[in-house]
């Protein structure tokens, strides 16, 4: 059977071991009859040290989950921790600058400073909070992303790949408990992509990271420890090391309920109670994703939180399309 809300929920294991979770997430747009509900009362915990990949049909509530836990959105009820501190009712400040301490992000969208230098974007967040980079630290991201020889040049000198690179530098520039990527290889090539999901791999396994990633890739959600699956804003199934074959067949079954759903149904998700999301085969056997070389993405809604700052000086776009 699918794996029950229940069964990520709160309270489960050590607390220790846990970088994020929420307990009855509900996220609403909208009122009246023109409510719209992204998130379903959600239950989740997020395992400190593994990367986790979030995905669903289009409009499942994935990226509005992502954004809820990360305090880029309000909630509409229920309560979501950052380890032990509880996010939801923080005051602007306060969320701002946990946001900026405490969490790294990954979008899309690079995000860098066009007249600054690498090295300067990279350390861009730590400097508006006046903070001084660890420098050991700092050195080890920088090797380990294959920098060290770009760090003069600016954005426009450098490939997309390169740029995707010294935005996930700067995204883990301040050593967050918690990295959120929103598609981060939605704007790179195939190989480009490949370096990014490499490096995300190789910050979990060898710089002790905490990654969750949001991405409709089932190539992508392979390279992840654990892959939650959303529909009409629920988890409804889990995979424990996924492969891209065994993804994909997951993702066939979502589309094949949505397209047995009546003509003109304007909500074509599995709802609650529907058959159709098959859970995984008992003891199936996954191979561990592969490895590649790294890069990546980042940015945020704030220049004070983690440096997601707009080349045209705004700020990181959250998107309320309940995806």
């Amino acid at each position: 059977m699918p794996t029950s809300a229940a069964e990520h929920a709160v309270g489960q294991g050590d607390a220790d071991g846990i970088a994020a979770r929420a307990r009855g997430l509900t996220k609403a747009y909208g009122s009246g009859e023109t409510t719209v509900l992204a998130l379903d009362s959600v239950d989740v915990a997020i395992a400190r040290g593994r990367f986790t990949a979030v995905m669903g049909p289009s409009g499942s509530g994935k990226s509005t989950l992502m954004h809820c836990l990360a305090g880029l959105d309000t909630v509409s009820a229920g309560q979501v921790w950052l380890g032990d501190t509880e996010i939801t009712g923080l005051k602007d400040r306060e969320l701002t600058r946990l946001r900026r301490d405490r969490i790294g992000f990954m979008f899309q969208s690079f995000n860098l400073i066009p007249t600054l230098s690498a090295a300067e974007n990279i350390t861009l967040p730590m400097d508006i909070a006046g903070q001084r980079p660890d420098r050991k630290w700092l050195d080890q991201v920088i090797d380990t992303l294959g920098l060290r020889d770009r760090l003069k040049h600016r954005p426009a000198q450098l490939s997309g790949g390169q740029q995707q690179r010294v935005a996930c530098a700067r995204a883990l520039a301040s050593r967050p408990e918690l990295i959120f990527a929103d598609e981060p290889t939605g704007n790179l090539d195939s190989r480009a992509g490949l370096e990014v999901l490499g490096f995300l791999r190789e910050a979990v396994d060898d710089l002790g990271q905490t990654v969750v990633m949001v991405t409709h890739d089932p190539s992508a959600a392979a390279h992840s420890d654990l892959v939650l699956f959303l529909a009409d804003g629920r988890i409804v199934d889990e995979m424990a090391r996924p492969t891209a074959e065994g993804v994909l067949e997951r993702m066939k079954r979502f589309d094949t309920v949505r397209a047995g759903s009546a003509p003109g149904d304007a909500d074509a998700h599995p709802r609650k109670g529907d058959a159709g999301v098959v859970p995984p085969q008992a003891g199936a056997d996954r191979a561990a994703p592969p490895k590649t070389d790294s890069g990546a993405d980042s940015g945020t809604d704030s220049a004070a939180d983690s440096g997601g700052v707009t080349a045209d000086g705004g700020t990181g776009h959250v998107s309320h399309d309940k995806d």
